[in-house]
């Protein structure tokens, strides 16, 4: 009997911990945070991959040739959005971690707020700060997804024109860069349909793993403006708590000095009544 109540209680005690364990996480935070991961991961190696198709066609189809030197043409613009795109894979994950370190704590705050801790006037300024950065990588990212929109549409066009050959095959129609702003005016760097190139580029798999790849980096786009949101929704809802929760705490610390006043003043009376009886 005795060995059935002490198993009972110990599977009692580790559902009450697994509970609080589970009760203690801010999920709100670990939601957006994978979200988030998972949205820059795609982005920034679907990205590179789509950069690197590229510079592959425009080499191969387009017979476009690196500048010499310093000069700024259409391959250093690719390498510096690389760059970019490593910044950002690296960046977005110290952001991420610092997200969700302030979840925990956030949560931890909460859920000690009638006990020792006392929610400090750093704390919600910590958060605020984090929802204003919230906020500008949320503008950020916006404009990324706009900004990636433009080569999924392009690749479209021509991965359309690949796909209805048929149909465009008595149509004089061509592909010229300088419509795109890839190389200067001067420069004829054009395909056009019916010639053997343009027929190369549509059987290769250069143009159909490079559209797929920029609509791939389009939806990690997409995915961290909605993890953003996520983290603003959370961040909002953090500091209110704390600030409710710090004006909960002053309300308390002032009741309790004024039941510790009453209790002197009563304990002084008290004495007082005392020393005139003796």
């Amino acid at each position: 009997m005795e060995e059935n109540m002490d198993e009972s209680q110990s599977q009692k005690g580790c559902k009450e911990c697994c509970e609080r364990c589970v009760g203690s996480l801010p999920w709100a935070s670990l939601i957006a945070t994978i979200l988030l991961y998972m949205g820059v991961a795609l982005f920034c190696g679907c990205g590179h991959e789509a950069l690197s198709g590229t510079v592959t066609i425009l080499q191969n189809y387009f017979e476009v040739i690196r500048a010499p030197g310093e000069t700024l043409d259409v391959f250093t613009i690719i390498d510096i959005l690389k760059y970019i795109i490593y910044g950002l894979a690296a960046g977005f994950f110290v952001f991420g971690v610092l997200l969700l370190v302030e979840g925990f704590f956030t949560t931890g705050a909460i859920r000690d707020l009638y006990g020792e801790f006392k929610i400090s006037a750093c704390g919600r300024c910590l958060t605020a700060f984090l929802m204003f950065l919230a906020y500008l990588f949320f503008l950020v990212w916006l404009g990324v997804t706009a900004f990636t929109s433009l080569p999924v549409f392009m690749y479209f066009n021509v991965w359309s024109m690949c796909q209805n050959t048929s149909l465009v095959e008595g149509a004089n129609l061509c592909l010229d860069l300088r419509q795109f702003g890839a190389v200067t005016i001067s420069e004829e760097k054009k395909v056009c349909t019916g010639s053997e190139k343009f027929f190369k580029m549509c059987e290769s798999n250069e143009l159909d793993l490079t559209f797929h790849l920029f609509v791939c980096t389009l939806a990690g786009a997409g995915a961290a403006v909605i993890a953003m949101v996520h983290f603003l929704m959370a961040l909002a809802a953090n500091w209110g708590y704390l600030k409710d929760a710090s004006r909960i705490q002053k309300y308390e610390d002032i009741k309790s000095k004024e039941e510790q006043e009453l209790h002197d003043i009563h304990s002084t009376r008290s004495k007082e009544r005392l020393n005139a009886y003796t």
